[in-house]
C-alpha cells in the first residue's frame, strides 16, 4: 500500500463549498513535494468548527484508489 502525508488547512467556508458539492476534489502538496488530488468526501469525519486542520496520512492501493485516511497531528 502506498501512502502520502499532507498538511491541510481548509477553512469552514472553503469546506462548506466542498460539502455542498460545488467542489468535489481537494488538491494538495505532500510534505515531500508531490501533488495529490483526492475526493473531498474523505475529509468529512475530520471537520471541526474551524474547518479541517492538521497533518493527514492518506493510503492508496496499487491502482491509486483511496483506502484510508488518518490524522497524524
Amino acid at each position: 500500500m502506498k501512502s502520502i502525508i499532507v498538511n491541510l488547512s481548509i477553512s469552514t467556508e472553503e469546506f462548506q463549498r466542498l460539502y455542498e458539492g460545488s467542489v468535489k476534489t481537494v488538491f494538495a502538496h505532500s510534505i515531500d513535494g508531490r501533488s495529490i488530488r483526492f475526493p473531498a468526501s474523505i475529509l468529512r469525519p475530520f471537520v471541526l468548527h474551524n474547518g479541517v486542520q492538521g497533518t493527514f496520512q492518506i493510503d492508496f492501493d496499487a491502482e491509486n484508489r483511496f483506502q484510508s485516511i488518518q490524522r497524524l497531528a
